[in-house]
């Protein structure tokens, strides 16, 4: 198995989403706040995910437009889950960098009072694993 199909997998596993039952239907982009913002759509990302394009989805833009608010989770009729894919993504490449994470003593120093909530929300969310 090459590292791509590996990495594929990885992700797979990361998020606990099977892509294979994407049909396709766009709804999830159609939905996404950051559409505009993104090179790789919702819906596309789920593609690239299928055949094992790793190195792209890691270069991409997306991984930091993507705003984690699920609005593409809800809105899939086949239970996809397309921003875990993204979130798992993200955590690869993450991982591949060797970045280590925030400690809590460090949290509160990085708040600001005009943050909005759903900010900290999705940090978590991302940052969590």
């Amino acid at each position: 198995m090459n590292a791509a199909k590996n990495q594929a997998e990885l992700i797979r596993e990361i998020s606990g989403v099977h892509p294979l039952k994407c049909m396709k239907c766009g709804k999830c982009s159609a939905v996404c706040p950051a559409f505009d913002e993104m090179d790789i759509k919702p819906h596309q990302f789920v593609s690239y995910v299928q055949s094992g394009e790793i190195e792209a989805l890691a270069a991409s833009v997306s991984l930091g437009k993507c705003l984690s608010c699920f609005a593409c989770v809800e809105r899939c009729p086949r239970d996809v889950k397309p921003g875990k894919l993204i979130d798992a993504a993200r955590q690869l490449v993450i991982r591949q960098r060797g970045n280590s994470y925030l400690s809590a003593d460090e949290i509160p120093q990085l708040l600001d009072d005009e943050m909005p909530q759903q900010l900290l929300v999705s940090a978590f969310r991302r940052y969590r694993r």
